[in-house]
């Protein structure tokens, strides 16, 4: 017997926590059919009951089940079509009224409910009281407190969650609307019986007063029927003198207040609580940026500069570079290994791919940084910060979520883009989303910051700060053209309580990136360093084709050749640099890859230090910064385009996204180029113009006003009503 258990509750409501400490590792993590939202399910962990198991399926955090965002649709058509034997929902106890809207909805759908009160250590600290008998007979439902963070009461709202699931005994709503709203539901309730399932007859009448379109389609109800049950709803609409939705809406609120004020004792005197100390600092509308910038600049300098550094050092000069790479060619030499595989397995593959592999000490430091970050509840904050100042570039905060989420990878960066309601706004947060740096991308920075800047501090968070400034540039630039002007649409969002997260979500958080990470290393960057490889070791060369001795004949050299002076003004118009770029279009960890296997991994100084020698003499420091901003900002690898193709779900504003990433890279790029080559070497030519008149081109752009604006100032005047 298989018993499959839903996990329902608002966002930063502690559900993420609640599933990984009921299900530990036995997770299996996919799409929900059809669309590219997460879907997480598990066993339960220590449910061992003879030939039964326990499933449980973490449904995406949602507010309501109104069909207004992707994942209130996929939680809503998983819980009507899919019919778990149960529902864990999750409440946070310091936020009841917002989090029992949701609740007041799953309790009409027919399927036994189990509350979880979560963060109840919060609520008494803070000196509150919660009746939970009293919850449960206000409610309808069975309640448990716990504490998902300390694992307390998780043992006793598991055994009850899957006793209620066994027996399927149904809770009943217990409340009940206002009189005409209640009369004009029991109306829809007995004109769609026998048309649904009997359970479910009281949601669905709630959803056809609410005018709920997709509920309409699913029952396919005829013209006639739903012409009667109009009429019941307009002449409630008239007697409450409001909208049917709102009507619902507010009857919801009413019924919650009386639960709150019947079960919830708030102390008497309200102090001030530690969460709202911190942040009348870290919100602050003067301290947020440079505390956030602070706050980056640390787990930069820690992550690539400090701890970070010391760990990769030791991976590439010492794990690499002495140990694995003279034992694999000692050893294949002395099996008379042919020397063509030799050069592939040693240079290619373990040259190739440990030049990447070396850099995930690093990454795992960085990752350590990010999920304590959005596990304390400070990167909630930092979407509230950063929506007061995308909202005055043309962006909504909401457009920071995929942002931070593609601090990880672009790819699911890309996908969260789809929790945004204006398709302006979602359009222009697909194409500016992979500036952020990725961990992809970190290599890369670890790379130019070690090898041509001797590990200088800045580099890493100025690679940070230059994706925000390209993000918040192209919002203003994008939203004074007609494609994407508008007002940017609203945001909400819960600001969590801080609190310290659990080492193990912060360690599996940690891992998950990072193993995707080393998944790729072992499949695509495998596959792209032999091609590299092949291409830099074989050529014409003496009037015939096989393994070159001087590499500048190789095939590789030749494809890099052709194309080099295309990077000229940037600074590094080399064959070598040219091809490390167009490699990581495939993946950005080739870029080191490709430029392990052409210089060398691990080139030894004359002072005997393990350091990418020859690399740092191929390029001036400029040059170094600007082929640096040039591959943060260009189009991102293949795996993100798809991505992107997929989310624009349009030919030619996929082609606009890759074209206007690659544009602005190439013109950033020259700029810091031509301009640090006139600073640092006193050097002027053609080059130094063009870049002048593109930075007057860009400011132009930044502060042109908006056409919208000035005809909406013009005719307010003639209404003269606003004077200009």
């Amino acid at each position: 017997m298989k018993v499959k258990i839903a996990l329902a509750g608002n966002p930063n409501s502690g559900k993420t926590t609640l599933f990984n400490a009921l299900t530990g590792s036995n997770q299996f993590v996919g799409n929900w059919p059809g669309v590219t939202v997460e879907k997480k399910e598990g066993k339960i962990k220590g449910y061992t009951a003879k030939g039964e198991e326990a499933i449980l399926v973490d449904l995406p955090g949602i507010y309501s089940l109104s069909p207004y965002t992707l994942e209130e649709v996929v939680s809503r058509n998983f819980l009507i079509g899919e019919k778990p034997d149960a529902i864990i929902n999750i409440i946070d106890g310091t936020n009841l009224e917002r989090n029992l809207y949701l609740t007041t909805q799953l309790t009409e759908l027919g399927i036994p409910v189990i509350i979880a009160v979560n963060m109840m250590d919060l609520v008494k600290k803070n000196g509150e009281e919660l009746n939970v008998d009293r919850l449960s007979r206000d409610i309808g439902c069975k309640v448990v407190e716990i504490s998902a963070l300390k694992g307390d009461g998780i043992d006793q709202l598991i055994q009850r969650a899957v006793a209620i699931a066994k027996t399927g005994k149904k809770n009943q709503p217990a409340h009940r609307f206002e009189g005409c709203v209640e009369h004009a539901i029991a109306h829809i309730e007995e004109a769609i019986s026998g048309k649904v399932d009997q359970s479910m007859e009281r949601w669905y009448a709630v959803k056809l007063f609410e005018r709920d379109e997709k509920v309409r389609e699913i029952l396919n109800l005829d013209s006639a029927l739903l012409n009667h049950i109009e009429e019941d709803i307009v002449s409630c609409e008239k007697e409450m003198d409001d909208d049917a939705e709102s009507i619902i809406t507010g009857e919801r609120y009413n019924y919650i207040g009386s639960i709150i004020e019947d079960c919830y004792k708030k102390r008497v005197k309200k102090q001030m609580s530690t969460s709202d100390k911190i942040d009348r600092i870290v919100t602050n509308r003067f301290l947020a940026l440079p505390i956030f910038a602070v706050v980056m600049f640390i787990v930069y300098y820690v992550s690539v500069t400090t701890v970070g550094s010391i760990l990769t050092d030791w991976t590439n000069d010492t794990l690499f570079g002495e140990w694995i790479l003279p034992a694999a060619q000692s050893g294949l030499e002395a099996i008379g290994c042919a020397d063509w595989l030799t050069g592939l397995l040693v240079d290619g593959i373990i040259g190739g791919v440990g030049a990447v592999l070396g850099f995930v000490p690093q990454m795992l430091v960085l990752f350590i940084f990010l999920a304590f970050l959005e596990g304390c509840g400070y990167m909630a904050r930092i979407a509230f910060i950063m929506d007061r100042i995308f909202r005055k570039f043309g962006l909504s905060g909401k457009s920071f979520i995929p942002m931070l989420i593609g601090t990880g990878c672009g790819v699911p960066g890309v996908m969260a883009s789809r929790t945004i309601e204006n398709d302006r706004d979602r359009k222009m947060t697909i194409m500016t989303t992979t500036f952020i740096p990725c961990g992809a991308k970190l290599p890369i920075i670890a790379l130019i910051a070690g090898a041509l800047f001797d590990g200088a501090a800045w580099v890493a968070p100025s690679a940070y700060f230059v994706g925000i400034a390209a993000i918040i540039c192209s919002g203003i630039i994008l939203k004074k053209t007609k494609m994407f002007a508008g007002d940017p649409a609203p945001f909400v969002m819960e600001l969590p309580a801080y609190h310290l997260p659990t080492v193990g979500n912060v360690l599996r958080s940690m891992w998950e990136r990072g193993w995707s990470f080393i998944k790729k290393a072992g499949t695509i960057i495998l596959l792209s360093t032999i091609f590299v490889w092949f291409a830099q070791s074989f050529g014409f060369e003496s009037g015939s084709f096989g393994m070159v001795e001087d590499m500048d004949n190789s095939i590789l050299a030749g494809i890099g050749s052709a194309i080099a002076w295309i990077f000229t003004p940037l600074g590094w118009g080399d064959w070598k640099s040219a091809v490390a770029a167009i490699t990581g279009l495939v993946a950005k960890e080739n870029v080191v890859g490709t430029f392990g296997i052409l210089y060398g991994f691990g080139e030894v100084a004359e002072d005997g230090a393990e350091i990418w020698g020859t690399l740092a003499g191929s390029m001036t420091a400029v040059a170094a910064y600007s082929f640096l901003v040039f591959n943060l900002l260009c189009a991102p690898c293949f795996a993100a385009m798809g991505a992107i193709k997929r989310e624009m779900n349009n030919a030619k504003w996929f082609w606009f996204a890759i074209g206007y990433q690659t544009l602005l890279a190439y013109v950033v790029s020259l700029c810091v180029y031509q301009i640090g080559t006139l600073i640092t070497a006193g050097t002027f030519g053609i080059g130094t113009v063009v870049a002048f008149l593109l930075v007057i081109g860009f400011i132009y752009l930044l502060f042109r006003p908006y056409k919208e604006s000035q005809k909406l100032t013009v005719q307010k005047s003639i209404d003269g009503k606003v004077r200009a």
